[in-house]
């Protein structure tokens, strides 16, 4: 039960603190109103931050909690092609809503240039567990080709959507991202489909 609550409480600031850079900016955001949003207290803040820029790095907690808000919402009539398809939506249509697209290429660039912990690869993260259980389970049903692995088909997955990311922050935004990853990433994935019989 506490280590349970001691997630929610961390989890607690960090959507809070993603809600305030997004609304009014990363350095006019403070501490106190991240503390104050997240209904914690300065010390919680201290226990799992050392200051507002560890922060930054758990965007990918951010992601995975909205994964784990989403795999409810899955719909068991769609195959696992399609069931990828709406998560990348959802998760594109949250960074389009919600996320600072200053602060999104400024945890990129630290990813690149950062000589510890990659926190976007990690493959413990949710985000690299249920693509990896979608694809299983879509070889296993004949939705997607057998003779490329799950893992192979996860890594194309995953660096389709960076090079999405990248390219809508490099664009400054003009695009919604979420409008144009849902034309172009069944284009980029289509070859992963089985060739599908017509019963």
């Amino acid at each position: 039960m506490g280590k349970k609550n001691s997630r929610n409480t961390k989890g607690k600031i960090i959507t809070a603190a993603w809600k305030l850079f997004y609304e009014q900016g990363y350095d006019a955001t403070t501490i106190e109103e991240i503390v104050e949003m997240s209904g914690t207290s300065k010390g919680s803040f201290y226990h799992y931050f050392g200051g507002k820029d560890a922060l930054l790095g758990t965007l990918s907690e951010l992601f995975d909690n909205k994964y784990q808000e989403l795999i409810p919402q899955l719909d068991s009539q769609l195959d696992s092609f399609d069931k990828l398809m709406f998560l990348n939506q959802e998760m594109f249509r949250m960074i389009d809503d919600s996320i600072s697209m200053d602060l999104l290429a400024r945890l990129y660039s630290s990813q690149l240039v950062t000589s510890g912990q990659k926190h976007l690869l990690d493959h413990n993260r949710v985000y690299y567990k249920l693509l990896r259980q979608i694809t299983s389970e879509g070889q296993q049903q004949g939705e997607l080709r057998s003779n490329v692995s799950v893992n192979e088909f996860v890594k194309a997955y995953a660096l389709c959507e960076r090079a999405l990311i990248y390219d809508w922050c490099i664009c400054n935004g003009e695009y919604s991202l979420c409008q144009y990853a849902k034309q172009m990433m069944p284009l980029f994935l289509a070859g992963f489909r089985a060739n599908k019989t017509v019963n």
